[in-house]
């Protein structure tokens, strides 16, 4: 029992690491993918005076397939069949294209690091047709080869960006599969990674064959030894009564020999109801591994403990793996924010430096050649209100006043510019420090952000009148508060798209804690953030 035991939870525990490995390089091969479309696209639009003639690449698409610019899969529309993954820039009635070549995609999915000798990775797209060739069907037109498995379906019918699980591909062969959903442009495909399940579970089964051949053995060397045992465990009970019956006449002279069977008795029930303790011990904590409940303790009974040792080492790897699992989703979701603002920060730049200048010479030249007085005060009026709502858009996206006063003063700012375009009462209080603070530039853009998110929600969805929002500054800690009279919503069901998540992901990235309470009448975020040397 104890073998298939550990048996099962080493069968589980290879089928978790398996699908962990074969979603870490699907991601990969996704990661590259989608780098690659961008920058094809990228150096595209920047230079597009060559293209390729879609006629050229046997190519016939009917013209209202292609609205937009962007990237498109006309694979259905080639005359072969190839695979065409075109890009596409449309000026007015002028089309230019380029297809992207095949082979840099393909070279990315024929990596085969870590998958075996029977690993593979593919496209599929919205036809359920491979858009890759197939390493199993190298002579088969990936066009015509049908993909109709269950990680294709879920991930076009739920667009999930990350699934795994185990079960038959296009040939049929039961293996494991990590997919996800790539949505880029106007081109919608699912990536796969595959290993077959024969291959990783093969060890397994000759673990399987052995258990059983051992479990055999045992039973049947068992039953000899107990009749064995049997005569052998007869003999000191039997001594034992010899023992007795000279001691009840009176005789010592064999008690030394009672004595050291009786104890040999004792020590072996003793030593049995140790090991019993010891392995139930082992199997509790394996079981307590298994359930990822990785907070579990075990002493090893002694140094040559090796099944506890190797418990324990296995607990500390995962509870290693976890940290650095959580490590690197932090990492991620900080790399995101950071580009996200950098872009906001380039956007601002762009609005400030390049429209700002150009209105402003309009606005001159309207004041200097303009003859008309009636025409040259309404056209002024207008650029003056242009200028003022690109200095508004310039100013949310990222503040001038953000580096040059703090997060106070931006705050302060954003809320008197919203109140005169409102006619919600809000009222921000700023409590940091105007001298020697200590909030660095990350948790300050962070915390802007998080207001404006959530003044933007009680607007949007509360029906709120009255908004209140505090920002305290500590030795060792910043405090953030907001409350709102709206509608309020409940934390449970609340949809992602609503910027609570936005909101924790922020708060994390930060090493903060939010706390949120809601109701009717009355919502409130508690945020606090640890104040540390950036």
């Amino acid at each position: 029992m104890l073998s298939i035991t550990f048996y099962n939870q080493f069968s589980n525990t290879i089928d978790d690491r398996i699908l962990r490995q074969l979603n870490s390089i699907k991601t990969l091969k996704k990661v590259q993918i989608e780098s690659l479309l961008q920058n094809e696209w990228d150096a595209f639009v920047s230079n597009h005076t060559s293209s390729d003639s879609l006629d050229s690449l046997n190519i016939h698409v009917p013209n209202e397939v292609i609205k937009s610019s962007g990237i498109y899969d006309f694979t259905n529309y080639h005359q072969d069949g190839n695979t065409s993954i075109v890009l596409v820039i449309k000026e007015g009635y002028e089309i230019k294209t380029k297809c992207i070549n095949q082979d840099k995609i393909t070279a990315i999915l024929l990596e085969r690091t870590g998958m075996g000798n029977s690993g593979e990775s593919y496209l599929v797209g919205q036809d359920f047709k491979m858009r890759s060739p197939s390493r199993f069907l190298p002579k088969k037109t990936p066009s015509n080869i049908v993909v109709n498995t269950k990680g294709v379906i879920d991930a076009f019918s739920s667009k999930k960006e990350s699934g795994k699980g185990v079960f038959k591909d296009y040939r049929g062969v039961e293996v494991y599969s990590a997919y996800g959903f790539i949505n880029v442009s106007n081109l919608n495909l699912v990536i796969l990674s595959e290993m077959d399940l024969s291959e990783a579970t093969a060890p397994l089964q000759k673990l399987k064959i052995r258990l059983l051949g051992l479990i055999f053995i045992i039973m049947l060397v068992a039953i000899v030894l107990s009749l064995f045992l049997t005569k052998i465990i007869t003999t000191p009970v039997i001594n034992m009564q010899r023992s007795l019956k000279i001691m009840a006449a009176g005789d010592y002279n064999e008690i030394n020999e009672f004595k050291k069977v009786s104890n040999e008795i004792r020590e072996m029930f003793d030593a049995l109801a140790q090991l019993k303790k010891s392995l139930q011990g082992a199997v509790n904590f394996s079981n307590e591994i298994g359930d990822m409940n990785l907070n579990a303790q075990y002493e090893p009974k002694s140094e040559h403990d090796l099944l506890g040792m190797s418990l324990i080492k296995m607990r500390d790897k995962l509870i290693e793996f976890r940290s650095n699992e959580t490590k690197n989703s932090m990492e991620t979701k900080r790399l995101l924010v950071d580009g996200l603002e950098k872009e906001r920060q380039r956007l601002a730049r762009e609005l400030h430096d390049g429209i700002g200048p150009i209105l402003t010479s309009l606005k001159f030249y309207i004041e200097n050649k303009i003859e008309s007085k009636t025409q040259r005060l309404e056209m002024k009026k207008i650029v003056d209100a242009t200028i003022s709502e690109i200095r508004l858009m310039s100013n949310a996206l990222m503040p001038s006043n953000l580096d040059d006063f703090g997060v106070g003063a931006a705050m302060t700012n954003f809320v008197d510019n919203i109140k005169k375009y409102s006619d919600v009462d809000i009222v921000f209080e700023d409590l940091t420090k105007t001298e020697h603070s200590k909030i660095t530039k990350n948790q300050a853009i962070n915390i802007f952000r998080i207001g404006q998110e959530l003044i933007n929600n009680a607007l949007k969805h509360a029906n709120a009148t009255h908004i209140r929002l505090s920002l305290s500054e500590f030795d060792h800690f910043i405090s953030f508060f907001y409350f709102d009279d709206g509608k309020g919503f409940n934390i449970h069901e609340v949809k992602l798209g609503s910027g609570i998540i936005n909101i924790k992901e922020r708060v994390d990235i930060c090493n903060g804690s939010v706390q949120i309470n809601s109701k009717q009448g009355s919502t409130t975020f508690e945020i606090e953030l640890p104040i540390d040397d950036e």
